[in-house]
């Protein structure tokens, strides 16, 4: 029978003071997740829109998501909601956690934060992967008259009916999301739409997405990165994922048949979706499939560079404090390293994980 698996939630603070929670989940090497305006860390994962993503995206890795400013358990009310203040979450995030390098995934609007976090942060981000992104929102395409209009029609909408107990002012925006799904789906949708954020948060989330422009920052991203986006999106046109794919060097672009913005796990997009995920990410889905313990381990775990130097000094006896002064860290920050380490190697204490290093050849024995 399977077992549900329990979720830490705890909160850091962004570089404004704004409160943010951040969700933990899972076992093995960090994932982090680009957050975007319909999350509630909480709630997620029992949600019919986003369970499936949390389930699988948590499979086989330590998957780290937050919520945004405005948005879930986050700080709802906040004077700055703007493209710079949502990739000093993201560095919030990472910094509180002290994950030196990670895999990073962004779908919707979080694609354009992970993308601009890892031309930014080059040293950070291992890989990236992007789902359903844009390379520029509405308002810098270019669009017609008709088209403004329609946008300006859609704030509108959202300041006048999205905190009312009726659905019918939120269906407009489902409608944005999701052109093949049941009516159970839609209510999963409207759901989380009504937990997650307010009429005026959601009008400035609106405003901030019309106004996205990768094409500066793409061209700065170093590391493997992966794009997916379906055919038939009718939130974001495959043409805008495709061009986001061009701008990012040798970056791999995923065309997948969704009639949905985001697809849910009983599409056939969703299969596909997990399979060249996990075959991308380093370490991705180990629980996927059954391994022979007798049968020879042919990748490492991914370790950081400095979670490799403070198990190093851990094997040599060093205690937190000591570990901390020699680095110029804080005691705090050399325990979250380890923990991250024991979570990547999956082991329990920190003596396996050293011996466990060792076999690996991560680290050196230790002298004498």
């Amino acid at each position: 029978m399977h077992r549900e698996r329990q979720q830490q939630i705890r909160f850091c603070t962004s570089a404004d003071g704004t409160r943010l929670a951040v969700a933990t989940l899972g076992e093995g090497a960090p994932l982090v997740k680009a957050a975007t305006w319909l999350t509630h860390v909480e709630k997620d994962p029992s949600n019919l829109f986003t369970r499936h993503w949390v389930s699988e995206l948590s499979r086989g890795n330590t998957l780290i998501r937050y919520d945004s400013r405005g948005c879930g358990l986050s700080e709802r009310q906040v004077d700055r909601i703007s493209m710079e203040a949502w990739i000093e979450d993201l560095e919030a995030v990472a910094a509180t956690l002290a994950i030196d390098r990670f895999p990073l995934f962004g779908m919707s609007q979080g694609a354009a934060i992970a993308v601009n976090y890892a031309a930014r942060h080059p040293d950070r981000v291992s890989h990236l992967v992007l789902y359903g992104a844009c390379a520029r929102g509405l308002l810098k395409r270019d669009p017609p008259a008709k088209v403004i209009d329609a946008a300006l029609a859609m704030l509108k909408a959202a300041e006048l009916g999205w905190g009312s107990n009726s659905s019918s002012f939120r269906q407009v925006f489902i409608s944005q999301l999701l052109h093949d799904a049941t009516a159970e789906q839609q209510r999963a949708v409207d759901e989380a739409q009504r937990l997650t954020i307010s009429g005026a948060n959601a009008v400035r989330f609106l405003k901030e997405v019309f106004d996205i422009d990768l094409r500066e920052s793409a061209p700065k991203v170093r590391c493997p990165t992966l794009v997916f986006h379906a055919k038939d999106d009718p939130c974001f046109p495959f043409e805008e994922g495709r061009l986001l794919a061009s701008l990012i060097p040798n970056a791999r672009f995923i065309p997948l048949e969704s009639k949905n913005h985001l697809p849910f796990e009983t599409e056939a997009a969703w299969p596909v979706f997990l399979s060249e995920f996990r075959a991308f990410l380093p370490g991705a889905g180990a629980e996927s499939a059954p391994r022979d313990a007798n049968a020879p381990t042919t990748s490492k775990p991914l370790l950081t560079p400095r979670q490799i130097e403070i198990l190093r000094e851990v094997g040599q006896g060093q205690t937190d404090k000591q570990i901390a002064r020699k680095l110029a860290l804080s005691p705090r920050t050399v325990e979250m390293h380890v923990a991250n380490a024991l979570l990547a190697l999956k082991c329990r204490t920190r003596a396996e994980a050293v011996r466990r290093a060792t076999e690996l050849a991560l680290i050196t024995s230790a002298p004498g």
